[in-house]
């Protein structure tokens, strides 16, 4: 999640500025969100459905959070169990912000990426991930491309989980072949799915 054109997120129980994480290790943690217009943390109420969809997979998972932001969704599986994230944003302050929380965490098994998510996925993956957050700012991201771009070039491991948020008007792209709807939900003006691949 970087930039975000419309407040669809605010984080409900949070007071203003800052991300509260919801379960885990560091539940109940606060940590400071980057003073970005539009910038705001994946709801607590979704991210409480969405880690309960992931929690038979979580512990041990590699996960990537694409379009990161204040870094909300790899944060709260870090503070689950899982075994590392990524995070790729691509504004300088968010990106800080981000590094900063890890620290803060003393998380070591947490990289931030301070690059565009396109230009990211462009480039040899390490690594298979497990689990992929995929939370683009409304209106900005081809999501067709990113879904693509996941399931083409080494990024995924077998049976990988991806999450997808988007505008609650907007229909699911059209998938790989190879990947299965889960599980889909709307809240407010957010569509958010899981996703499987093969």
């Amino acid at each position: 999640m970087q930039h975000k054109n419309k407040q669809k997120n605010k984080t409900q129980g949070s007071p203003s500025g800052k991300l509260r994480i919801v379960a885990g290790k560091w539940r109940g943690r606060f940590l400071p969100v980057a003073d970005l217009p539009g910038l705001r943390p994946t709801s607590e109420r979704i991210r409480e459905t969405l880690f309960n969809w992931l929690a038979p997979t979580m512990e041990g998972s590699r996960c990537l959070d694409l379009f990161a932001g204040t870094g909300a969704l790899g944060i709260e599986a870090l503070s689950r169990g899982a075994a590392s994230v990524e995070f790729v944003e691509n504004s300088k302050v968010a990106a800080k912000a981000l590094l900063g929380s890890v620290q803060v965490l003393k998380a070591e098994n947490a990289i931030v990426h301070e690059i565009d998510a396109m230009v990211f996925l462009g480039t040899p993956p390490r690594a298979p991930f497990d689990t992929v957050f995929l939370d683009p700012p409304f209106g900005t991201a081809n999501y067709a491309e990113l879904c693509r771009l996941l399931a083409g070039h080494g990024w995924l491991a077998k049976g990988a989980r991806i999450y997808l948020e988007q505008d609650s008007r907007q229909q699911l792209p059209n998938l790989p072949e190879s990947w299965e709807l889960q599980k889909e939900k709307v809240a407010g003006n957010v569509r958010y799915s899981l996703i499987t691949s093969e």
